[in-house]
């Protein structure tokens, strides 16, 4: 391990998972809110070097820590202010390393971190006894996913009632988000159900199953070129719903890539057969690295709210283009670090969409460059239907 030994420092952060595609843009995005001075856990001592690297100053720690080992869970969290939570997969996981930061006296953030986590941590005791605070789903999706609406949903309109939303891109599946795919088809969601339920929608205010039909061959101007679209209703985007006060929902996933669409499709009846998860998740890794071949990777999420403005039907849109969902996961992780340690954020625990202030992350996204947003509509303000916001790929 190595330590830090500078006096009279901050309150420590401590970031698990440094080394990970999510965790390195973690780190760097903590570095451009002002945070030094670090902790880095991971499994590998060599890679997390390399990320402590990264940092002129020199300030960063690094300490191997498996979230699954208690011992070095125990010792990565311990005089931690809060710890950021980067590893998965997250329905094996759950709530544990939410629990060791608590244990430790720390306040915890996971970029992850559904229902099941938020479940197990309030069996145990609503942490805000203690003054803590846990904020879950702090990523692109879930996280990011509802706080661009609920964004974009101030933006020139006084009244929404139904939203139509396209996410999704090319880009490298990490080893966490296969296998969170592969056990998010029968948990993730509250009490034990799946995350959520392809085909459905909100009608009326509510769910409705097989509201919807996925396509397979088709085109949206958010995205270039052929994708499929599969209609896919979540806990979240049901919670959207029910917090913007939605009559109607239509939320699609956007697979552009045709070997992991059609990997897709198999996933169900493969795990039904009893064919190996971890096998299957390689296969997944596999396909989305030959959909990417000889393309430049890419990550947008599109939005249209229909309301009102000034009493009369309106519309609003917003299209957000990332190279790297990764990077946007880890942007909304940072910042939701930087409100908990700013005591922004109540005891207990949160899920992020609601307890971040939407303005700010859209501020951050396009001061740090971490996204292209377009605005169409009552959004892009009265005398342009367009306009593009500053922000490099």
């Amino acid at each position: 391990m190595t330590r830090n030994t500078t006096t009279g420092r901050k309150p420590l952060i401590g970031v698990l998972g440094a080394s990970g595609a999510v965790g390195r843009a973690a780190v760097r995005e903590l570095r451009a809110l002002g945070h030094t001075g670090l902790r880095l856990g991971g499994r590998t001592p060599s890679a997390l070097q390399a990320v402590a690297g990264e940092d002129p100053t020199g300030q960063d720690e690094t300490l191997r820590a498996d979230a699954t080992a208690p011992d070095g869970l125990r010792a990565f969290t311990e005089g931690c202010a809060v710890v950021l939570n980067c590893v998965g997969p997250t329905y094996l996981l759950r709530a544990t390393v939410a629990s060791a930061a608590l244990a430790a006296g720390a306040h915890c953030v996971d970029v992850a971190g559904d229902d099941p986590a938020a479940e197990d941590l309030l069996k145990d005791g609503d942490p805000a006894r203690d003054g803590r605070t846990v904020v879950l789903s702090a990523g692109a999706l879930p996280g990011l996913s509802s706080l661009l609406p609920r964004w974009l949903a101030g933006q020139g309109l006084d009244g929404v009632t139904a939203l139509t939303a396209y996410c999704g891109g090319l880009e490298t599946c990490s080893p966490t988000v296969a296998r969170d795919l592969m056990l998010s088809l029968t948990s993730g969601g509250a009490d034990g159900a799946a995350y959520g339920e392809a085909l459905a929608a909100v009608r009326g205010g509510r769910r409705v199953p097989r509201a919807l039909r996925t396509d397979e061959d088709t085109e949206h101007d958010g995205f270039p070129g052929r994708v499929a679209v599969q209609p896919y209703l979540s806990g979240e985007s049901e919670r959207l719903a029910d917090t913007l006060g939605l009559d109607r929902l239509d939320w699609y996933n956007v697979h552009p890539g045709p070997r992991v669409r059609a990997l897709l499709n198999l996933l169900p009846g493969s795990l039904a057969a009893g064919d190996d998860p971890a096998a299957l998740a390689e296969r997944l890794i596999l396909a989305a690295g030959l959909d990417l071949a000889g393309h430049r990777p890419y990550y947008v999420m599109d939005f249209a709210l229909s309301g009102t403005a000034s009493g009369a039907p309106a519309t609003a849109g917003l299209t957000l283009r990332a190279a790297s969902s990764y990077r946007l996961t880890a942007a909304v992780g940072a910042l939701a670090v930087d409100a908990v340690l700013r005591a922004g954020v109540p005891a207990g625990v949160h899920f992020a969409r609601d307890v971040l202030d939407p303005g700010a992350v859209v501020r951050h996204l396009r001061s740090q460059g971490a996204a292209e947003l377009r605005l169409t509509g009552a959004a892009a303000g009265p005398e342009q239907p367009g306009q593009m916001e500053e922000g490099a790929l």
